[in-house]
């Protein structure tokens, strides 16, 4: 299937949905805003914002929703001008990926979207328009983009030597499996309005799952590079005192509060890899899976033992893995950056919480090749370079443009 096709029958089929009919919700399919003659409807709207609700992700506001779609109707018309081929097989890919990023296959993540009333149609519409605009973008521009010698070496030179940042955090993650993640999707608005560091504590030593509960969720001094990239511009864009908003993660709900922010004066220690165990104890965290963990974690100094304890059973009770960073789950990346190797963690559950996670970290490895860094280097100047034609790009369509409200 061609994306220019694709996004001509999405388009068609939303016009013709707006179409007056004795069964349609009066209102639901009415235009919001009109782009060169394509419709965005009052329904996408709808979807969008509870989609993006749903991630907990930035941009859930309806003018803010209502601009991304007027975007995204440009970018559907310039990529069906210019031809672009897209396969069905890197469609679903997309889909796929996407899922991943939740811990899910693709199945079980439209099964949820559509349980939290996301349609797979508006899924699936917003993940091929962004597959194909990166697609045209690159055809389009990557050919002009050449980075020198000489600008990695001063990409490298500005930030070789860089004071490292460390944070103080309290944290509180919440348990959310399917049957209870209205109720604690409300708890966690009502967390997010502490005002105080003693309430927010409070509220940890309640209802948190962590090993910090104790300590009122506080944690000790963290380098920030350690936390996962995701929640570090997050945290700085805090100021001491206040909360994140909810975050979503497998079978959870997490919540931060800084406490503290400081440089270090120490080089910035970067790591290319971490490798880490995952062991699967059946129960969850009731008191017989948590006692299990617990006489395990005493049975266990390393990673390497873990082999002997998963002998005998079937292959899928232990996974040890080596990721980047920026491909650990989000939940997982969160209990590592508190672990230094051998040490645990049995804040996660798996399978709607009826499975508990007995998390080691195994070790992490340092970004000490010169090579790699000037590879990595390379990349993020040619991705900040297109990312500047594509922007340059999306605003002259929008210049040129009928956009009109009704």
């Amino acid at each position: 299937m061609s994306a220019s096709s694709s996004i001509r029958h999405i388009l068609a089929a939303l016009c013709a949905l707006a179409l007056p009919g004795p069964t349609v919700a009066q209102g639901l399919f009415d235009p919001v805003v009109v782009v060169n003659d394509a419709v965005v409807t009052e329904f996408e709207v709808e979807q969008r914002q509870t989609f993006m609700r749903f991630l907990n992700a930035p941009g859930s506001n309806r003018q803010d929703v209502i601009d991304t779609l007027v975007d995204e109707r440009l970018q559907a018309q310039a990529i069906a001008s210019s031809g672009l081929e897209m396969t069905e097989e890197g469609i679903d890919a997309g889909l796929t990926e996407f899922a991943g990023r939740a811990d899910m296959d693709k199945d079980q993540f439209i099964a949820v979207l559509g349980q939290n009333g996301v349609a797979e149609e508006s899924f699936r519409s917003f993940v091929e328009v962004g597959i194909a605009w990166r697609e045209l973008i690159s055809a389009r521009f990557g050919s002009r983009v050449e980075i020198s010698e000489e600008e990695i070496d001063r990409a490298l030179g500005s930030t070789t030597g860089t004071t490292g940042i460390r944070v103080l955090v309290s944290e509180i993650i919440i348990p959310a499996p399917p049957e209870r993640k209205a109720d604690v999707d409300q708890l966690a608005q009502e967390i997010a309005q502490s005002q105080s560091q003693d309430e927010f504590s409070d509220y940890a030593r309640e209802f948190s799952a962590t090993a910090s509960r104790e300590a009122g969720g506080r944690l000790p001094w963290q380098d920030l590079n350690r936390l996962p990239a995701a929640l570090r511009p997050i945290l700085l864009s805090l100021a001491p005192g206040e909360i994140t908003d909810p975050l979503t993660i497998p079978n959870a709900v997490a919540l931060f509060q800084l406490r503290g922010i400081e440089e270090t004066g120490a080089p910035t220690q970067e790591f290319v890899a971490i490798e880490y165990a995952a062991y699967y104890i059946p129960g969850g965290r009731t008191p017989a899976g948590l006692s299990a963990a617990q006489k395990l974690q005493a049975r266990v100094d390393q990673c390497d033992d873990l082999y002997g304890i998963a002998q005998g059973q079937p292959e899928e009770i232990l996974d040890r893995t080596t990721l980047p960073p920026a491909e650990i789950p989000q939940d997982i990346a969160l209990e590592l950056s508190k672990l230094d190797p051998g040490e645990v963690s049995t804040a996660l559950t798996r399978n709607n919480g009826q499975t508990l996670v007995f998390l080691m970290m195994c070790g992490r490895t340092a970004a000490v090749n010169e090579d790699v860094a000037r590879e990595d280097a390379a990349r993020a100047l040619r991705s900040a370079r297109i990312t500047t034609y594509a922007e340059g790009f999306l605003d002259q369509l929008r210049a040129d443009a009928r956009i009109v409200t009704p």
